[in-house]
């Protein structure tokens, strides 16, 4: 979903700055050569434009998976049995069947269509229903570490693509969380303390993510001294948390107010510039297909308009090279051999989660290919079984349970640090009416943080030594 909507803004939602129109003003017609849609704005309506869901029920869901990837569909990160998910419009499901599916429409969403008209700088805290705007995130970071200076501190680790190529952006920030003692915090490898590191919205349109990291920075500082699990976790481990890894995407994302604008890629336009006005074809590299480690091998394509674009080379994207530099100044390199089953030492420190959704799953190492198990497969699968009876998700390696895909995160983090390091995507298991990536802005604290809560608070108690963890079979 491209460069999307800036008509239909709401009192109190961000408008994103003037810099993004360029990327967001390119309603071109014609054909998607990628995926061979029409690329004129399908079911658009007045304002707005209907994004429809489908449900892709297959045969061979990884090989499948590949095939959709291949020819341009934006697949989304879910799964139900052998179905998998498709974001289109109303066109989409004639291409879907000239591949040999039987798509059926799952739900459908609304979002705001792209405008030529000056936008000002961004503004308001929040849009469609509360959720935050990377001004409102940043404001909470300086504003924790204001109100607790004993227990917070912000680090500025880089800049946005845009901000890089002086078109607006933002810089990229972090907030380090603990009970500060000299030498906490420090952009140091050797750190005294274990470090458990959580990460959202590096894929923009996944609102869910940055309010889950929201509000474990509350739970962490609002609940020292109270709370004993919290108190005892704050005195003994760093709790570092990236709220907005793809700041320019979320921008975009916030710029439709009430009707979000779908932008799961960061800004970065220069290597497909006029991507077509559809619901599977936007600008930007996928920041979670770019990371160097075994980039371009699965679930990814070389297609710049097409969602899972992976770059034109790994860590081409300034986000990610930033990122991956703040993980080497945070955590040893430990992981010494370079075979994908040589193992990191048991007696390793730090943990990794970066959250995406709504999949409803916990996932880990290796996410590029199912059929090879890295060398600490039983204590990341002991440790992803926990985490999945917490939340009532599935677990396992991606290809295990969703399909394969390279590039990303966690990934990258095992294999260049050893580092302990999971995906949670979040999602409705119990058919509460909160699936999606938009979903009420209620199901936040109603349903989703008693989820997630327990879980992040299980992983980072198993910051000190997590490749102790036993127990766990493959599925």
């Amino acid at each position: 979903m491209a460069h999307k909507r800036l008509a239909g803004l709401t009192a109190g939602t961000v408008m994103v700055a003037a810099a993004l129109l360029p990327q967001l003003a390119h309603a071109t017609t014609g054909v998607d050569a990628a995926a061979g849609h029409a690329t004129t704005s399908g079911s658009a309506h007045g304002g707005h434009r209907t994004v429809v869901i489908y449900r892709v029920p297959t045969r061979h869901p990884r090989t499948d998976a590949e095939r959709l990837v291949d020819s341009g569909y934006d697949l989304l990160e879910k799964r139900q049995g052998n179905s998998l998910f498709v974001s289109g419009d109303t066109s989409t499901a004639t291409g879907l069947r000239r591949l040999g599916f039987s798509p059926a429409v799952a739900t459908t969403l609304t979002e705001a269509i792209p405008s030529s008209a000056a936008v000002p700088h961004a503004v308001g805290n929040t849009y469609d229903g509360g959720y935050h705007t990377v001004t409102a995130q940043y404001s909470h970071l300086d504003d924790t570490a204001s109100q607790h200076p004993g227990l917070a501190k912000v680090v500025t680790y880089g800049q946005s693509w845009l901000k890089q190529q002086g078109k607006g952006g933002r810089d990229l920030k972090a907030i380090c969380i603990t009970k500060i003692q000299a030498g906490d915090c420090a952009l140091s490898p050797n750190s005294a303390k274990p470090r458990f590191f959580l990460m959202s919205q590096i894929h923009a349109r996944e609102l869910t993510t940055g309010e889950m990291s929201w509000r474990w920075i509350d739970a962490l500082t609002s609940r020292y001294s109270k709370d004993s699990a919290i108190t005892k976790l704050m005195d003994t481990t760093e709790m570092w948390v990236v709220p907005d890894a793809n700041p320019d995407g979320v921008d975009m994302v916030a710029a439709g107010g009430d009707n979000p604008v779908l932008q799961r890629k960061n800004a970065d336009d220069a290597h497909g510039s006029r991507c077509g006005v559809s619901a599977y074809s936007q600008i930007g590299v996928d920041l979670n297909r770019n990371a160097g480690t075994h980039w371009g091998a699965s679930g990814t394509s070389d297609a710049s308009c097409d969602q899972t674009y992976g770059g034109p080379a790994g860590d081409s994207e300034v986000e990610n090279t930033a990122l991956e530099k703040l993980f080497r100044e945070l955590f040893p390199a430990v992981r010494t051999g370079t075979g994908d089953t040589d193992p990191a030492p048991s007696t390793a420190k730090g943990m990794m989660i970066t959250m995406h959704s709504d999949a409803g799953m916990v996932l880990f190492p290796w996410e590029y290919d199912a059929s090879v198990h890295t060398g600490n497969d039983t204590a990341l699968r002991a440790l992803a079984a926990h985490m999945a009876s917490l939340t009532g998700y599935q677990y396992g390696q991606a290809g295990e349970i969703l399909y394969n895909a390279s590039g990303g995160t966690d990934d990258w983090t095992y294999d260049k640090l050893g580092l302990a390091s999971f995906t949670i995507e979040i999602g409705d298991s119990d058919g509460r009416g909160c699936d999606g990536f938009t979903p009420a802005y209620s199901c936040q604290d109603s349903y989703f943080w008693p989820k997630i809560e327990p879980a992040l608070l299980y992983a980072a108690q198993h910051a000190a030594a997590p490749y102790t963890a036993t127990s766990a079979t493959h599925p």
